[in-house]
């Protein structure tokens, strides 16, 4: 798949975000969901955050795939994920 950029406002806490696109004519909808992972949810004691980004995403729903990480911070990570499939219309 392709990639373009496109600016999102900065919101506080989860975002569900819907993208209509036209490609040749063609219509689809991409969806998105931007969702912020805090540390002290983690249930197992790590040394390194990555086991712990693992273990969280390991429960998430399957329905959607990882599409990115972002920078974390002392609380938590940013992580982007899309819907599987895409719905042409």
């Amino acid at each position: 798949m392709a990639h373009i950029a496109v600016p999102i406002p900065s919101l506080p806490g989860k975002q569900d975000i819907e993208i209509e696109v036209t490609i040749n004519g063609q219509k689809q909808q991409l969806q998105y969901r931007v969702e912020l992972f805090y540390w002290e949810d983690c249930h197992i004691p790590v040394i390194d955050r990555a086991d712990c980004i693992k273990q969280m995403l390991a429960k998430y729903d399957q329905d959607w795939t990882l599409y990115y990480i972002g920078t974390p911070t002392d609380e938590f990570v940013p992580i982007t994920f899309r819907k599987k499939g895409v719905a042409v219309l």
